[in-house]
This record gives C-alpha cells, structure tokens and sequence, in this order.
C-alpha cells in the first residue's frame, strides 16, 4: 500500500527503528527519536543495496517519489545508481573547481603571495566581487567573450568606464592563469580589446601655480587638526610620494642617519623599491612626530588602531576642512604640484624628476640605465625643492642652498 501524507506526519519513534514502505522499493525509515529517512531498496548483479534520498520533511513524499524513479531508469539501463550519484557528486566538485569563481580565488591568492599590498587586493576582490554575481558558478572555460562582454557592459551602464577597461583586464589575468593551470583553452576576455568604450583620462587636482602653492603651504602650517594628520600634510610636499606610501611609511624603512627613505617594493604602485632623499626640511618634520616604533610601526597610524596605517581619506578629508574642493587639490596632487615646479626651473634633468616620481619607463634598456643615475641630482633638487617650498610659504628668498653629496645610491 502506498504511502500517503497523513501517514508519515503520524509515524513517531518506537523503541526500535522501523520502516513504512511506498512503493517499488521506496520506504521511510523512523528512527527511535522520531526521524523520518527515506531509503529504497534495490538489487543489481544479483546484491542488495540501499540507496538515501533525504530526511522527511525537507525532502517531501513526490520529491523521494522522483528520485526513487530516476535510480530505476539508471537501474534499467544496467547501471548502479549509488555509482551513478557518486560520479555526479565527483563531476560536480570537478566543475565547482573549474568554475571562473574558483579559478579566481586562486588567482587572487597566488598574486597576494606575490606581494600585492592590501589597498590592491582590496580593490581586486571588490571587482571580481560584480563579476562573480552572475558568472561566478560557470565553468570557466564555457564562458563566451560576448558573455563577459554583457557583464561589462552592464559596468558601463554605471559610468564606471574605467572601472570596466580594469575588470576586463583583470578577467583577462584569471583566463590566462585557468589556461596555465589546465582548465580555459583561452583568453576570451582579449577579444574585447577595443569593445569597450574608451575612459576619458581624469586628471587629479592639483595645485600648480608657484603662488597658490605656497598658499596651500600657508593653510597647511594653519591646520588644527590632530597633529599626526598634520605631520602627514606637511611632510607630503617634500617628499611627493603617492598617498598610499605616506599612509603605509614605517619607521623601519627610514635610515634617518643616511637620511634616506626606502619604500619596499610590496608598498610601490610599481612594484619597484623607491630610494627618497630626505631633506633637513623633510628631517625635521618627522623630528615632530610625537610616537615612536615602540607604539606603532608606521608613522600615521589609525586613531582606531596603531596596528593600522591612518584611513586612505584622512590627507583629502583635511585638505577640504581648509577649504580646498575635491577639484582643487588633492593628497596625489602633490606629485603633479611638484613635477610641475620642478620641470619649469629647468634646473634639473627630466629623467632625475621622473625617477624621483618612481614613474616606469617603458623601455626595458633605458630604464636598467637610468635607475642607477641622477641619484646625486636626485638629492640636491630634493633639498633645493624644500628650500623653493619655503620660499614659496614664506615668501622669502632662500639665499644659500646646500646641496649636500649623495650618501646611498639608489
């Protein structure tokens, strides 16, 4: 007699586990607490076997119905269907691992070994975050380009222009790993070069004129804030790093007594250690700072934390408590601000300011050479910048530069 709902919300435990049977091998096996497991009954090559399809109630008397007659299809085939669903779980894991999602943690777990710092990875899983919403479970080597294509432009849609040429490229390093490591035939995202619309280039605001750089010197020496956030502000102008290397300086990469800071690779948008020259300028300002190693590794740490390096808003947020808009200045602007005076004295060789800048050149030869030349220009223009930054607060003339030898070379 088949089974029926009432019956099985009325099977309750005994003593010792029993069956209700359905039909065609299929029962419900009631444990003594009251569980409801359902099983069928089968035999192939002549040897009994069970199969489990689930616990009453999440799976209901129709869905055990079902499975029950998909094993008696594999069963009419000749097959085992215990051996048919264990292939299907290994085939599931095996496209689980291949799915774009999975290729992407690895990826992403490869690359942060490699060094990239935590502002990048940051940045990688957000963008891979859009993507995997909708083709994160797919096998990754069954993804069209015209597929990849619809998620981009769904990016574009946005605005986000240049949020897209970056996710495209940033798919185009997933395939090419899934193709070393066995599971993509090929790059498809490639195919989209040139599909996408074209970000026009948005230059950051930047001071560049002599005297309103040196009243934004002026409104710097002003600032109330917390002292530590001023430190940062004044210090930003002499040595014109990118914001993310002030916030993630350490005292352990400066050697005060060569007066020298070196930026690690792993804290360089390049990847490339960068050697800074400090300035007397430059030395007494972190004579200033008020902590030392022994309270926080890093010269601005979180008011949250000194675990952490101060918030990456911390430099712009103060810039507009002076009174400088988001089109006006900001804390990357400083580097434009300081190629810009730099370039116009004439004094100095481009390559010198560009080396300081840690800009890459894109010939592989001419960058071996030049990284080791202009390092004693480097260390005269950084300290007669300080100097013509002075000059430009106070509006004085610095009469004698001292332009002191190199101590290190870069």
């Amino acid at each position: 007699m088949a089974l029926t709902a009432v019956a099985i919300k009325n099977a309750k435990g005994r003593e010792k586990p029993y069956k209700i049977t359905d039909s065609e091998g299929l029962f419900l096996y009631v444990t003594p607490n009251g569980g409801r497991y359902w099983r069928m009954n089968y035999r192939h090559f002549g040897k009994q076997k069970t199969l489990a399809f689930g616990v009453y109630p999440d799976t209901s008397l129709a869905e055990a119905r079902e499975q029950r007659d998909a094993a008696r299809k594999v069963l009419a085939r000749g097959d085992d269907p215990a051996q048919q669903i264990k292939f299907e779980k290994i085939a599931a894991a095996v496209a689980a691992s291949n799915s774009f999602k999975a290729v992407a943690d690895e990826w992403l777990l490869k690359v942060e070994r490699e060094g990239r710092s935590a502002v990048t990875m940051k940045k990688l899983r957000w963008l891979l975050d859009f993507i995997n919403e909708s083709i994160g479970t797919r096998p990754i080597a069954s993804i069209s380009a015209q597929e990849l294509l619809v998620m981009l432009r769904k990016m574009e849609s946005k605005g986000r222009y240049e949020t897209a040429k970056r996710l495209r490229s940033t798919c185009s390093q997933i395939f090419r790993y899934g193709i070393a490591t066995a599971r993509a035939e090929r790059d498809v995202a490639a195919d989209l070069r040139g599909a996408l619309i074209a970000p026009q280039p948005v230059h950051r605001a930047a001071i560049t004129n002599g005297n309103a750089a040196g009243g934004l010197l002026r409104a710097i020496e002003a600032f109330e804030g917390h002292p530590n956030t001023k430190a940062a502000l004044r210090l930003l102008p002499h040595v014109f790093v990118r914001p993310g290397e002030l916030r993630f300086a350490e005292w352990a990469d400066f050697d005060l007594d060569k007066e020298l800071w070196i930026i690690p690779k792993h804290k360089t948008k390049m990847r490339r250690a960068h050697s800074i020259p400090l300035s007397r300028q430059a030395l007494a300002i972190l004579e200033t700072i008020e902590h030392d190693e022994g309270y926080s590794p890093y010269l601005f740490p979180s008011l949250r934390s000194v675990d952490r390096p101060m918030s990456e808003n911390t430099v712009n947020a103060a810039l507009r408590r002076m009174g400088y808009a988001q089109d006006e200045m900001t804390g990357h602007g400083f580097r434009a601000m300081a190629a810009t005076l730099l370039n116009e004295m004439g004094l100095w060789h481009p390559d010198a300011i560009e080396r300081q800048l840690a800009h890459q050149d894109n010939n592989a030869v001419r960058r071996a050479y030049t990284r080791g030349e202009y390092w004693d220009e480097r260390v005269r223009m950084m300290q007669h910048w300080s100097d013509h930054l002075d000059f430009l607060r106070d509006g004085a003339m610095i009469i004698n530069g001292d332009f002191k030898k190199a101590k290190a070379g870069d």
